[in-house]
C-alpha cells in the first residue's frame, strides 16, 4: 500500500542501488522469519521517501503485506498517530458498522485491545488513565502477529522524526517480542530535525535488531545522470561538477536547481556556471517562492492553507477553501495548478515535501500564521473533527488565550488517556495550564497522565494542586492521587503526612453533619484505604499507620474502597500476630463482590493474611481470581505480583514444583519489561524455590542481580529477600553469613512492629542453623521469643514451628519429645515441606538418642514426603542418613518432571488442559514462539510425541507415596 511519490525524480531512483539492495536483503530475511529493523536516515531532500517508494513497490516486497504510513508535524502530538498512519487503511477502526472490524479475524483474541489506538474517537474500551497503556501495546502486538499469520509483513513509517512517542514505544515493545516473526520495520527520519520523541527514537535505534542505513549525497556520476534527464543538450563536465558542488549531491536541491535553471533558459555548459551558483543559494525556498509568485494570489492562499492543515483526505478539500477564503469550485483548480508546479503531492492533499511545507509557512508572517492556526482549529472543530486533530493546531499557536481552546485541549487529553497515550495528554494539558495557571482540575488531570511515565513530575503538580484547592473533597481526591503516585518513587512519608492531614480535615467536615452522604463516606473510605496502602509499604511509615489503624473501625465491605480497607486491615491484624480469627474475618469480607468491583490489590493483600492463618484454600482462590482478572485486562504488573505471591504461598505449602513454575513464569515476564528493575518478588520467589530444589548457586546468582534502590526500606519484600538470601548462603555452606542475614531480618521486623511468627520465620531458621553449628545455647532467647508469639497466634503451622525450634536447640529426650510434637502439629498444617523437615530432624534426634529403628521410620517418611514436595535437597539428605543408619531406599533421583524448568511446567500444564499455543502465549504475556520453544523442551525431557500425552505424564510420579491431603488437591483445583 503505497502513499508516496516524488515526481521530480521521474519515478525512478538514481544512485541508490546499494541502499535498495540492502533493504531487499532485510525483506528477504523477514520473509524467512528473521525480524528486523532498518532506520533510514539522511538530510532533507536526500531521497528517503523516493527510496521507500521504490522499495515497497518493487520486487523486494513481493508476496508481503506492506503497511506504509507517514508522520506529520500537525499530527505528531496525537497519541498513536504513527500507528494509525500504518494501520488506518485496514479499516479496523470502523467497529460500529454491521460488517465492521469487530468481525475481522485480525482482531481476534487480545488484538481487540488495539482498538483504542486505532479509532479516531476511542469509545469505552477502558478507563481513561495511564493504566491502559499496557493493554493497548499488548493488543497492537497481537494485531501484528495476526497480520504475520497471513504472510510476511513490512511496516514502513516515513518522517519518523515527527512520530509520536507512544507509537515509537509500541514499535520498541513489538521488536522486543518479535522472535522469529516474519516482520520488517523500516523507519525513515531526517537527520537534522529534532525528533518529536528523541528518547523513544534513541531506544529503538539501540535495539539489537536495528540496522542503520544512511543515505549519502549523490556521486558526480549520479548528478550527471540527473542533469542529462533535465537537459537534452550535451552536458559539459564542468556544469556537472558545479551543480554537484552547489547542491551538495542532494537530489531534491539538485532537481529544484536544474528546474529553475531550465526555466531561466540556461544551458548545461560553462556559460551557465555563474547562474548555477546564483540560483543555488536557497534553491528550494527560492524555487517555491518563484513558482508561487507566478501564480494568482488565491492559489498561493490555497497552498498556504494546505501547509497549515497538514495531511488530509481529498474529500475534506472544503476545509482548505474555507481556511483560504476561496470558493470550493476554485480549490480543485488551485490544487491542480499546485500539483503541476510540484508544490502539492500528486496523491495526497499536502505539500510535496516537508521542505516545501516549510517554505510555504515561512512565506507567511508569524502573526498571520498564528491567526491561520487559530482559524484552522475553529474550522476543524466546527466540522466535528476529533478533538485531537483540533488540538494539533492549538499546540502550534503562540498562545492559548480563549476559553474554547482550553476546552478542546482537555477533550483531546481525555481521548489520549482513553487510548493509553499519556504523553499526548501531557502535551495538551500543559497548554491548558498556560491558559489556566491556577487550575486545580488541570493539574489533577495532568498528574493522572504523568503518573506512570513521570511520577515525580506528577507529585509536584499534585502538591501545587493541594496548595490551590480549598474544598476538602477536592483536596481528598487529590491526596488519593498523590498517595498512589508516591508509591512508585518511595515517598511514602510524604504521602502518609498529606493523607493523614486530609483525612483528619475530612472527618472533621463530615462529623459536623448528622448523616454523611454515601459519596462522602466512600471518599473517606478511599482516603483511608490509600493511607493504609502507602503507609504499609515502607518501614518509615508503618508505625504511624499501625497507630491510626488501631483506632479505625472495620467497615462493612460493601464498596470497593471499604474492601481495600479491609484487605489492608487483615494484613495488619495478621502481622500483629494476636488474632488469626479476626484476620480471617477481615480478609474474607475484603474478597466479597465481583473481581471488577473489588480489583486485584485487595485480593492479593487479603490472600497474605489468609495464608498466615493457614487458610490456604481461600488464599489461593483469591490469588487465582486476581490472576484471572489481570489476564482478562492485560494488567501485567498485577499479574506478576499475584503470580509471585502465589509462588511464595505454594512454597510454604510444600508445592515446590508449582511454586517454581509460577515464579519462573513471573521472572520471564518481567524480563521483557522496562520496569523490571523495580521488581523483586519474582526473583525472590524463584530463589526461594531453587534452594529447596538443590540449586542454591542459581538462587544466589538471581538474588545478586536485584538492585532495587532502598530495598531495605520496604516492609514486606525486604524480609522475603533476606530469608531467601540466608537460606541460599546456608545451603552453600556459609552458615555465619546466613546467620547474620537472619538476625538482620529479625531486627528489621522489630522496626516494623510485626510479630507474626509465621511471616518470614527467621527465628526458626536461626535456631536450626545454630543447632547445626553446635551453638544451640545462643538460640535460647530467640526461640522462646518466637515460641511465645506462635502460642499467641495459635495456628498449627506456627505451633509446629515453635516445637521444632525448641526441639533442635534442647537436645536429649526432651528434644525428641518436642520434635515429635512438631511433627504432629505440622502434619495437621498446610506446610508439607516443613512437616518433612520436622520428620528429618526427629529422625536425626532419634539416631543421636540411640534409637536407629525409630530414626529410620522418620527419615524414610521425611525422604518420601520431601521428594513428593519437590524438596530434592532435603529428600537426598534424609535418604543419606537413612542408609547410613542401616535402612534401605533406592537412590533419590530427579523424575522427568523435575527436569522441567518452571516456565516449561507452566506451559505444559496449560497445554495439557487443552489450551492452544496462542492462548497460552496471550495468557502468559509471552510470544507464540516462546511457547513453541518451551513445548519442544517439554516433549524432549518427558519423551512424549505430542500434547495429547502430556496430561497422563504430568500427573504421574515414579515413586510410591501416600496421596497429599484432600484439601491440598482441592485448593489447587484438582480432583
Amino acid at each position: 500500500m503505497d502513499r508516496t511519490g516524488e515526481s521530480w525524480l521521474s519515478g525512478s531512483l538514481i544512485g541508490r542501488s546499494r541502499e535498495l539492495a540492502a533493504l531487499g536483503e532485510h525483506a528477504e530475511a523477514a520473509r524467512s522469519g528473521r525480524a528486523g529493523l532498518v532506520i533510514l536516515s539522511g538530510p532533507t531532500g536526500i531521497g528517503k521517501t523516493s527510496l521507500l517508494h521504490a522499495f515497497v513497490n518493487g520486487g523486494a516486497c513481493r508476496d508481503m503485506t506492506v503497511l506504509h504510513g507517514r508522520c506529520g508535524e500537525v499530527v505528531t502530538n496525537a497519541g498513536y498517530g504513527g500507528v494509525r498512519a500504518l494501520f488506518g487503511r485496514l479499516g479496523l477502526s470502523e467497529a460500529d458498522t454491521a460488517d465492521g472490524a469487530e468481525e475481522s479475524p485480525l482482531l481476534r483474541g487480545s488484538a481487540r485491545r488495539a482498538l483504542p489506538a486505532l479509532r479516531p474517537r476511542p469509545g469505552e474500551e477502558g478507563p481513561g488513565t495511564a493504566a491502559t497503556v499496557y493493554p493497548v501495546l499488548h493488543g497492537l502486538y497481537w494485531l501484528t502477529v495476526n497480520l504475520t499469520a497471513r504472510g510476511p509483513l513490512v511496516l514502513v513509517l516515513d518522517d519518523a522524526h515527527w512520530c509520536d512517542e507512544r507509537s515509537l514505544r509500541w514499535i520498541d515493545f513489538l521488536l522486543r517480542r518479535a522472535d522469529d516473526l516474519p516482520l520488517l520495520v523500516v523507519l525513515a527520519r531526517r537527520t537534522e530535525a529534532e525528533p518529536a520523541a528523541p528518547g523513544a527514537l534513541a531506544d529503538i535505534a539501540a535495539h539489537p535488531r536495528s540496522t542503520a542505513l544512511r543515505l549519502e549525497p549523490l556521486t558526480e556520476d549520479g548528478v550527471g545522470e540527473m542533469v542529462g534527464r533535465v537537459f537534452p543538450a550535451p552536458v559539459d563536465p564542468s556544469f556537472v561538477e558545479r551543480a554537484a558542488a552547489v547542491s551538495g549531491g542532494n537530489p531534491l536541491k539538485l532537481a529544484r536547481l536544474l528546474g529553475e535553471l531550465r526555466s531561466r533558459g540556461a544551458s548545461p555548459d560553462e556559460k551557465s556556471l555563474g547562474a548555477v551558483a546564483e540560483v543555488g543559494q536557497g534553491v528550494v525556498a527560492l524555487s517555491v517562492r518563484a513558482l508561487l509568485d507566478r501564480l494568482p494570489a488565491w492559489v498561493r492562499d490555497v497552498a498556504t492553507s494546505i501547509a497549515v492543515l497538514g495531511e488530509m483526505e481529498s474529500e475534506r478539500a472544503e476545509h482548505v477553501g474555507a481556511l483560504a477564503g476561496v470558493p470550493a469550485a476554485l480549490v480543485e483548480e488551485a490544487v491542480a495548478a499546485l500539483r503541476r508546479a510540484e508544490v502539492v503531492a500528486p496523491d495526497r492533499l499536502e505539500p510535496a515535501h516537508d521542505v516545501v511545507r516549510s517554505a510555504l509557512l515561512d512565506s507567511a508572517a508569524a502573526e498571520e500564521l498564528g491567526e491561520l492556526r487559530v482559524r484552522a482549529a475553529l474550522l476543524l472543530s466546527d466540522a466535528g473533527r476529533p478533538a485531537e486533530e483540533v488540538a494539533g493546531q492549538l499546540l502550534l499557536v503562540p498562545a492559548v488565550d480563549q476559553p474554547w481552546m482550553a476546552r478542546v485541549l482537555r477533550d483531546a487529553a481525555a481521548l489520549a488517556e482513553t487510548r493509553g497515550a499519556p504523553e499526548a495528554a501531557v502535551r495538551y494539558l500543559y497548554r491548558v495550564l498556560e491558559a489556566e495557571p491556577d487550575s486545580v482540575s488541570a493539574r489533577a488531570q495532568l498528574a493522572r497522565s504523568l503518573a506512570e511515565i513521570n511520577p515525580r513530575e506528577a507529585i509536584g503538580l499534585l502538591e501545587e494542586a493541594l496548595e490551590l484547592a480549598l474544598d476538602i473533597r477536592v483536596r481528598a481526591t487529590i491526596a488519593v492521587q498523590l498517595g498512589m503516585a508516591c508509591l512508585t518513587v518511595q515517598r511514602a512519608p510524604a504521602a502518609v503526612r498529606v493523607l493523614g492531614e486530609v483525612l483528619d480535615a475530612l472527618e472533621a467536615e463530615l462529623g459536623s453533619g448528622p448523616h454523611p452522604d454515601p459519596a462522602d463516606r466512600e471518599l473517606r473510605a478511599l482516603v483511608q484505604s490509600v493511607l493504609l496502602i502507602t503507609g504499609c509499604d515502607e518501614k518509615a511509615t508503618i508505625t504511624a499507620v499501625r497507630a491510626r489503624f488501631a483506632r479505625m473501625a472495620a467497615p462493612a465491605g460493601d464498596t470497593p474502597a471499604q474492601r481495600q480497607i479491609l484487605a489492608m486491615m487483615s494484613v495488619l491484624t495478621a502481622m500483629d500476630g494476636r488474632s488469626a480469627e479476626r484476620a480471617v474475618r477481615q480478609a474474607r469480607r475484603a474478597q466479597r463482590g465481583s473481581d471488577a468491583a473489588t480489583g486485584t490489590l485487595p485480593l492479593i493483600f487479603s490472600s497474605l493474611a489468609l495464608s498466615l492463618a493457614d487458610e490456604v484454600q481461600g488464599s489461593l482462590e483469591a490469588l487465582d481470581r486476581s490472576l484471572r482478572y489481570s489476564q482478562e485486562n492485560a494488567a501485567v504488573w498485577t499479574y506478576v505480583l499475584a503470580l509471585s505471591s502465589r509462588a511464595l504461598m505454594l512454597h510454604a505449602m510444600g508445592e515446590i514444583p508449582d511454586a517454581l513454575a509460577d515464579a519462573q513464569t513471573a521472572v520471564e515476564i518481567i524480563a521483557g519489561e522496562r520496569w523490571s528493575g523495580h521488581v523483586t518478588m519474582p526473583q525472590t520467589a524463584l530463589a526461594t524455590a531453587l534452594v529447596d530444589r538443590g540449586e542454591p548457586e542459581r538462587a544466589e546468582a538471581l538474588l545478586e542481580k536485584i538492585d532495587r534502590p532502598n530495598l531495605d526500606g520496604f516492609v514486606l519484600e525486604y524480609h522475603f529477600y533476606l530469608m531467601a538470601r540466608a537460606r541460599a548462603r546456608w545451603a552453600l555452606g556459609d552458615g555465619e553469613t546466613a546467620l547474620g542475614l537472619l538476625l538482620d531480618c529479625g531486627r528489621s521486623l522489630e522496626e516494623t512492629g510485626f510479630t507474626n511468627p509465621a511471616f518470614a520465620p527467621w527465628w526458626v531458621e536461626a535456631a536450626c542453623l545454630l543447632a547445626e553449628l553446635k551453638r544451640p545455647e545462643e538460640a535460647g532467647d530467640i526461640v522462646e521469643w518466637g515460641a511465645g508469639l506462635a502460642e499467641r497466634w495459635g495456628t498449627s503451622r506456627a505451633l509446629g514451628l515453635a516445637a521444632l525450634a525448641r526441639g533442635v536447640t534442647t537436645g536429649g529426650s526432651r528434644g525428641v519429645e518436642l520434635l515429635a510434637e512438631s511433627v504432629e502439629s505440622l502434619s495437621r498444617s498446610p506446610a508439607r515441606a516443613e512437616h518433612a523437615r520436622a520428620e528429618y530432624l526427629l529422625g536425626g534426634a532419634l539416631l543421636e538418642a540411640g534409637d536407629p529403628r525409630g530414626a529410620r521410620e522418620h527419615l524414610r517418611t521425611a525422604a518420601d514426603l520431601a521428594w513428593r514436595c519437590g524438596a530434592l535437597a532435603l529428600a537426598k539428605e534424609a535418604r543419606r542418613r537413612l542408609v547410613a543408619s542401616g535402612g534401605r531406599m533406592r537412590e533419590i533421583t530427579a523424575s522427568p518432571l523435575d527436569l522441567l524448568t518452571g516456565m516449561e511446567r507452566t506451559v505444559a500444564n496449560l497445554a495439557a488442559a487443552g489450551a492452544g499455543n496462542r492462548e497460552i502465549a496471550e495468557s502468559l504475556f509471552i510470544t507464540v514462539r516462546t511457547v513453541e520453544m518451551h513445548l519442544t523442551g517439554v516433549y524432549r525431557k518427558l519423551s512424549v510425541g505430542h500434547r495429547a500425552e502430556l496430561g497422563a505424564v504430568l500427573h504421574t510420579r515414579s515413586a510410591p507415596d501416600p496421596r497429599a491431603p484432600a484439601w491440598v488437591s482441592a485448593s489447587r483445583g484438582r480432583s
